[in-house]
């Protein structure tokens, strides 16, 4: 866990900027609505609106992130409306909260808009269920939200939107399909299911903290696809909560809500859960757990007890998550690890051709946009394979092979960078044997995502000499494609699932 937060790459320093522009923005949220005349609470739904603008947009391009920045209100405000309304009707509260969670993870069908503004209107329930909200407190709520949504707007699009400066990333479109063969629709039924078992059981353990075992159920589902990736998020949060939870009684429950103290950390719990998102779900949620106490200190509710609580809680939610996935129309690891593989391999094909096309003097070929596409399948293939090759996976000989596959799969991109990297240089000419070499890659493509009847692989030629960096980054390729037959032809599938 540490070697994943401390020694992954940051190329170009993004998450590192990604992590000081949220400290920044949400800093100034706090700031503006403590000069507002906010009182505790509303500061405190103002600083989470703000956290959430900042980390869950992710449009490709900067003007649809502005534009989903601006929606944001539009759908947490009415949420926050009937959440305050119903606090006082039990039963119609947790309905909505339910109805909440499944169209939150059902609007995931609609891109990285849809993600986001599910994600802000479940959380937007949530904080009303954090702060008790009344249909009293709604103007000061609806105003502090206001004020934090563009006060982050303007530190992300104003102050300092580095993204003007970098490629927009191509986000993989998810697995197609329709009806319940569609993964999200498959994920909002399993979510609704998790969120009840979490939400009657949670109100068990506790008529006031109920709501944290949902909350538990929701994240369990982000960003993931199949039953071994969910399972592996719960017990990854289960993990980060319980660190969390030991960081807290020698942090936050000494501090005691004193505000200078709370407010660094707090700070440097901000900066922790976006640095670390992207790398470690783990330290992401011990993050998140240390700055929650850190809130209650501040609210004046912070005991041991609570901790405990807390704990008992999300443990709930996981279990909910796990049986939603087990039992409710289960996507299997193996086909949507299979599926990314394809994809990615496809990739790496339009990677070759696209750059043989400039090296070629081809106008208007250009290779970074399928490289940046290729960059985000792989990140979907490590994540469907990371239920495989968890510490805790009793299945050594697929965990060998994912890990084989995973290796095989970085060397493909190493060659395709140094393939674009030769590409970028103006002197770099055309060789006639670039159109084999790419024939054959397309080949090999071809054999390994069209099953093993397909036939063997082509066969690879020596590498060539170091004078010839193309051919030599060519014959790469050609040889980790070639590897990858045997553990993706393996007669048992990649995947935990067996069917």
């Amino acid at each position: 866990m540490l070697k994943r937060m401390f020694t992954a790459p940051d190329p170009g320093r993004t998450r590192l900027r990604f992590a000081a522009r949220a400290v920044l923005g949400i800093g100034a949220a706090v700031v503006v609505c403590g000069a507002a005349g906010q009182s505790l609470p509303g500061t405190v739904a103002g600083g989470l609106a703000a956290l959430l603008a900042l980390f869950t947009v992710a449009d490709a391009t900067v003007r649809g992130q502005a534009v989903t920045t601006a929606l944001l209100p539009a759908v947490g405000l009415p949420v926050l409306a009937a959440a305050s309304v119903l606090h006082d009707h039990p039963v119609a509260r947790d309905l909505a909260f339910l109805a909440v969670t499944g169209a939150g993870v059902y609007a995931r069908r609609w891109g990285p808009r849809g993600h986001s503004l599910g994600v802000f209107a479940f959380m937007t329930f949530f904080v009303a269920q954090f702060l008790h909200t009344t249909p009293g407190q709604l103007p000061a709520l609806y105003a502090a939200v206001l004020l934090s949504v563009a006060t982050a707007a303007a530190v992300r699009f104003g102050l300092w939107c580095y993204e003007r400066r970098l490629p927009a990333p191509a986000a993989p479109a998810p697995p197609a399909g329709t009806g319940l063969a569609r993964v999200t629709t498959r994920q909002a039924v399993q979510a609704t299911a998790g969120a009840g078992f979490a939400l009657v059981v949670g109100q068990l353990v506790s008529g006031d903290r109920w709501y944290w075992a949902v909350g538990a159920t929701w994240w369990v589902f982000v960003n993931t696809t199949s039953r071994g990736e969910t399972l592996v998020r719960g017990f990854r949060r289960v993990l980060g909560t319980v660190v969390g939870i030991g960081l807290g009684l020698l942090v936050a429950v000494p501090v005691d809500g004193a505000p200078l103290p709370s407010a660094v950390l707090a700070a440097a719990c901000v900066f922790g859960i976006f640095y670390s998102a992207a790398v470690s779900y783990t330290w992401m949620m011990l993050c998140v757990t240390l700055l929650a106490e850190l809130l209650y200190g501040l609210l004046g509710v912070l005991t041991p007890a609570l901790l405990a609580l807390r704990l008992a809680e999300t443990a709930v939610g996981a279990l909910g998550a796990a049986l939603a996935v087990l039992l409710v129309l289960p996507v299997t690891t193996h086909a949507v690890t299979d599926a990314w593989i394809r994809r990615a391999l496809r990739a790496v094909h339009a990677c070759t051709v696209e750059t043989a096309a400039r090296i070629a003097g081809t106008e208007g070929a250009d290779p970074a946009p399928r490289v940046a596409e290729l960059e985000q399948l792989l990140g979907r293939v490590r994540l469907s394979v990371a239920p495989l090759t968890h510490p805790l996976n009793p299945l050594r000989a697929r965990k060998r092979r994912a890990r084989r596959v995973l290796a095989l799969l970085d060397d493909c991109a190493r060659q395709i960078h140094g393939l674009v990297a030769v590409a970028a240089d103006p002197v770099a000419s055309h060789d006639a044997r670039l159109t084999a070499a790419c024939r054959r890659v397309e080949a090999a493509v071809e054999a390994l995502t069209t099953g093993p009847g397909s036939g063997p692989l082509p066969e690879r030629p020596e590498r060539p000499g170091a004078r010839e960096p193309v051919l030599a980054h060519l014959h790469g390729l050609e040889h980790a494609l070639a590897e990858l037959a045997a553990p993706l032809r393996h007669p048992a599938p990649l995947g935990l699932d067996r069917a």
